[in-house]
């Protein structure tokens, strides 16, 4: 049987203990929708365009920020590698920064920016800044040092060397950065929505929780789950494609 299957069967399993358990439980259905009632939810959020307009929303936002943080990432990570006076200074302040949440950085967003569009941005660049930076400058550091030898007596040096040397040799730390850095940056938003506004499926969450449409919810989870599981497994092909 191979994974595909499995992954199949297994879903099928739970949505079947889902349904049955939704029938015989005490609990009324707006506090425990079946899976019956989720999937006629989700479906006529998506035909009517609720559902699609968030996603549209958040997906905009989320590959803004995130483009955002690969570069501001790539960069620090790079001059940080680079010299040893940015290390020793800004990279223990990107170290520190990293282990404070970015949902954290909200108050402020909201003070510098207000409750609107910018913040959110703000909220999912930070998410995914620091360990974009953090794996990128670990990718650097860890280019074999015959790679560069090689490469500079043959001449290259600048961005050639930059480009065809340490990005290439650099790919699977940064790639697994960029994995990292995609779910920090996909929670973020998702915190950033559910206290913000414009819309989106964090605002959709929001909403559904205020109404007491747990059906709503769940079916927003849904979603989310499903994009971010999608983009984490294809991260890999894409960055390899981009970076090859």
């Amino acid at each position: 049987m191979t994974t595909f299957l499995r992954r199949v069967l297994f879903i099928g399993i739970l949505a079947v203990i889902w349904e049955v358990t939704s029938r015989f439980s005490s609990l009324p259905d707006f506090m425990f929708p079946s899976l019956t009632q989720v999937l006629k939810t989700l479906f006529t959020g998506i035909v009517n365009g609720q559902i699609t307009i968030a996603i549209v929303k958040s997906m905009s936002r989320l590959l803004i920020g995130f483009s955002v943080a690969i570069l501001i990432g790539l960069t620090l990570g790079y001059l940080i590698w680079r010299f040893k006076l940015v290390e020793d200074t800004l990279g223990f302040l990107v170290t520190a920064l990293q282990s404070i949440p970015s949902i954290v950085w909200f108050p402020l967003a909201i003070i510098w920016f207000g409750l609107n569009d910018f913040s959110i941005l703000f909220i999912v660049t930070i998410g995914a800044t620091w360990t974009m930076t953090i794996s990128a400058t670990s990718g650097f550091k860890n280019v074999p040092t015959l790679y560069q030898r090689v490469a500079k007596t043959l001449g290259s040096n600048g961005l050639h060397f930059l480009r065809t040397v340490i990005l290439p040799a650099s790919v699977p730390q940064i790639i697994s950065g960029l994995r990292i850095a995609w779910a920090f940056s996909w929670r973020a938003l998702m915190a950033g929505e559910l206290l913000g506004s414009g819309g989106g499926l964090g605002h959709l969450l929001e909403t559904g929780r205020s109404l007491g449409q747990m059906d709503l919810v769940i079916s927003v989870m849904i979603i989310i789950g499903i994009i971010g599981t999608m983009m984490y497994l294809r991260c890999d092909k894409g960055c390899r494609i981009a970076f090859s």
